[in-house]
């Protein structure tokens, strides 16, 4: 009987050369770029084409492509094979590492074949020919590779020297790099290299070796991730914070070029690893000219030309040798011979902080903007706003209930000030967007309680009251004064009578006593102890851009303008695009994991209101950086199973806090709205996605008129309250959607 074969399909990668097509949430082997099925599914038909021999074929892929593959497998008889998922990439060693370690505990010492997901071979039966004339030397402890003799000089692939011949194999002297133009001609009349296919087959036994000479720390953090990985009908998942802690290195630099016992097999099949435009002029159907033409195209004396529209209507006169290729919200021209540098654009793109290298506007994913406002609406104004204008009110006290209960009922807690001054702004703010409830008392109950019960001696406010109203806490925090001044700015707008005076004196009291005597910002409380933090800073810059709106006065600008020179000097980590969270008394990143502590909640706060400052002074620049911060919150600080933020990340992008509140997701919604008008890409289904993601998952599976607000990394609830905190981030979010979608109908 013939041998088995356990294959695995590597489905990893954003295929940035065939940007604008190929992106980070829709890479190439997702798309049918030769009209017969996307390269994934052909990839995994092939291998179901074995004439001979058992051959159970698994698939190696992203977890939050997982929709993606399910839709590439569906009909498919992977033979007891099945997919297997990556919370986060760490490169190809730790797929095929993967890859073994399922081979050993569920076939044993059985032959594997690894093949990329993205290459076309449009000769199957050529292709197992190939895989089938290897399988000596793979049973016999060699490492075998597959080879395509040159046809061309090719700058775009990895090659393979070979030197003596045996047994129809090839033993290979190295592998290089993709070479130069003049090194690849030197290749090709050399005779003795190959195109590397990045096609491997194996024993199981022989690669579980290598790993453990050569690279023993990827083989055991595997291993401890694959062990308490969990299993269902829908595939294999591997706990993040364990996969997330393998060493990230290719298959080639860790094995491959380390190991001696290799042997390549001249491929007999037709490949391509169609990596670039150049290649799909190549392989495509070619018109009278040599042009391939695709989509809503007209080209008139144009040869030997790529030209694709997946949107508008794209016209060309007289190109030759060109790559033209557009989409809805990019397009990218270059001469073919030039394309394989389009990855160029792509670094250039990110470095900028443009979310195009991202996002795929494609047609079927696009959701109709403004398609939430009912839900969005109703759930405002009928359900929780009359709810917590009333449960939430404390009627005896004076101010608001910290929390509530699950069934909607106050929960005796001590009264932060924050809190009470958050409800005040969020009551302003539904009085502002058109709600017909009793916001100017609810504000002006607010302001009496907080002004009557919280001042200090100084003129302060302090941190924290007891339910009956007494202090807690005399604590003069700068986070407080942020809120307090927020909301007095906004009670102001309402035509509250008090908000203005009390707002002269808090900032009085701010330059008295929370001012850094050194002009470096705001001390975290007015006796100057305790580290320093960006997050209270930011809650400043929020309140002085309301005053400026309150008032109209530059002076709050001025002030404002002072906490942007912080973050343009400190807080922001130009190499990574994450904004610190920690700091000592020079401004300097905390020591251990406080100094790398990241939360993609604050990246969308701070993208926000860096947008609204610019459009304030005039600074436009500050909108690239609103964009790198959400670019990094969304490529490093999202739950791939939820589409959730999660509380923390390191600036490296792993995981710190696994919890998913409420309150991050609100803030994406708001960044989203703001960089959708500033110059970038249309945002508009990113914002009804974002929307879609905080009803899911956070509001609901609520009680009506509250809230789930923290999620763990499997999506369940662990909310045994709902804090009023939530309420403005809540409110604020889902007025601006309302304000900046159309109404239907």
């Amino acid at each position: 009987m013939t041998e088995r074969i356990v294959s695995f399909v590597m489905s990893g990668g954003v295929g940035s050369r065939l940007w604008p097509l190929s992106r980070e949430d829709n890479p190439k082997q997702f798309h049918d770029l030769s009209g017969d099925g996307s390269m994934l599914a052909k990839t995994l038909r092939r291998l179901t084409a074995r004439l001979e021999g058992e051959t159970p074929i698994f698939l190696i892929a992203a977890e939050r492509h997982a929709d993606r593959v399910h839709a590439d497998l569906a009909g498919l008889d992977l033979a007891g094979g099945g997919p297997l998922f990556e919370p986060t990439g760490r490169n190809t060693a730790a797929a095929v590492a993967l890859a073994t370690l399922r081979t050993l505990s569920e076939f044993g010492d059985s032959l594997m074949l690894v093949v990329p997901s993205d290459h076309e071979i449009s000769t199957p039966r050529q292709f197992w020919q190939s895989v089938e004339a290897g399988t000596e030397a793979a049973r016999e402890g060699g490492l075998v590779v597959f080879g395509i003799k040159p046809t061309q000089p090719e700058t775009g692939y990895g090659y393979i020297e070979v030197a003596a011949e045996s047994g129809g194999t090839f033993d290979v002297s190295r592998f290089v790099e993709k070479p130069d133009l003049a090194t690849a001609q030197s290749y090709l009349k050399a005779g003795n290299f190959y195109w590397n296919t990045g096609i491997f087959l194996f024993r199981a036994s022989t690669m579980r070796d290598a790993f453990i000479a050569f690279q023993p720390d990827i083989w055991q953090a595997t291993e401890a991730a694959y062990k308490a990985a969990t299993s269902d009908l829908s595939g294999l998942y591997m706990p993040l914070e364990l996969y997330a802690a393998i060493p990230s290195n290719s298959i080639d630099y860790a094995i491959m070029e380390r190991t001696k016992d290799i042997a390549m097999v001249p491929a007999g099949f037709r490949w391509n690893d169609l990596g670039s435009w150049q290649s799909l002029l190549d392989v495509g159907p070619a018109d009278d000219r040599g042009n391939v033409i695709i989509g809503d195209v007209v080209a008139i004396d144009c040869e030997n030309s790529y030209i694709r529209s997946d949107g508008r209507l794209l016209s060309a006169i007289g190109m030759k040798d060109i790559a033209i290729v557009s989409t809805s919200d990019a397009t990218f021209v270059a001469p073919v011979s030039h394309s394989q540098h389009v990855k160029k654009i792509v670094e250039q793109l990110e470095k900028s902080g443009r979310l195009e290298t991202r996002f795929t506007p494609a047609h079927d994913r696009v959701i109709e903007s403004g398609a939430w406002r009912r839900r969005v609406h109703h759930w405002l104004f009928h359900e929780t706003l009359p709810l917590w204008s009333t449960s939430g009110v404390d009627e005896r006290h004076g101010g608001f209930h910290e929390a509530l209960g699950l069934d909607a009922s106050p929960l005796m807690k001590p009264k932060r000030m924050r809190t009470m001054a958050r409800q005040v702004y969020a009551f302003a703010v539904a009085r502002a967007r058109g709600w017909d409830g009793p916001a100017d008392r609810l504000i002006s109950h607010g302001i009496a309680f907080m002004a009557g019960k919280g001042r200090t001696d100084k003129g302060g406010w302090v941190r924290t009251l007891n339910v009956d109203g007494s202090v807690a806490d005399a604590t003069e925090d700068a986070y407080d004064h942020s809120c307090v001044l927020l909301a007095l700015a906004h009670a102001h707008m309402s035509g509250n009578p008090d908000a203005l005076r009390l707002g002269e004196e808090t900032f009085a009291f701010l330059d008295a006593h929370l001012e850094d005597s050194r002009m470096t910002g705001f001390l975290e409380t007015s006796d100057g102890k305790g580290e320093r933090r960006s997050n209270p800073h930011m809650h400043l810059l929020e309140a002085f851009l309301a005053w400026h709106q309150a008032t109209g006065e530059r002076a709050h600008l001025r002030r404002a303008a002072r906490i942007i020179d912080l973050f343009r000097s400190h807080f922001f980590d130009p190499e990574s695009w994450t904004l610190g969270e920690y700091f000592d008394a020079e401004w300097k990143p905390s020591t251990g994991e406080k100094g790398s502590w990241t939360e993609p909640g604050h990246h969308f706060e701070w993208a926000s209101l860096l947008v609204d400052f610019a459009g304030r002074s005039g600074q436009a620049e500050l909108s690239g950086f609103a964009r790198k911060l959400y670019a990094s919150a969304t490529a490093n600080g999202l739950n791939r199973a939820t589409g959730l933020a999660y509380g923390a990340v390191s600036r490296q992008g792993l995981p710190l806090d696994l919890i998913s509140r409420s309150w991050p997701q609100a803030e994406a919604v708001k960044a989203a709205i703001a960089l959708d008008g500033s110059g970038g890409p249309d945002l508009k289904p990113e914002i009804e996605a974002r929307v879609g993601r905080l009803f899911r998952w956070h509001i609901d599976p609520a009680p009506l008129g509250l809230w789930i607000d923290r999620i763990d990394e499997r999506g369940r609830s662990l909310a045994s309250d709902v804090p009023a905190s939530i309420f403005y981030h809540l409110v604020c979010a889902l007025t601006q959607y309302l304000d900046g979608t159309v109404e239907k109908g």
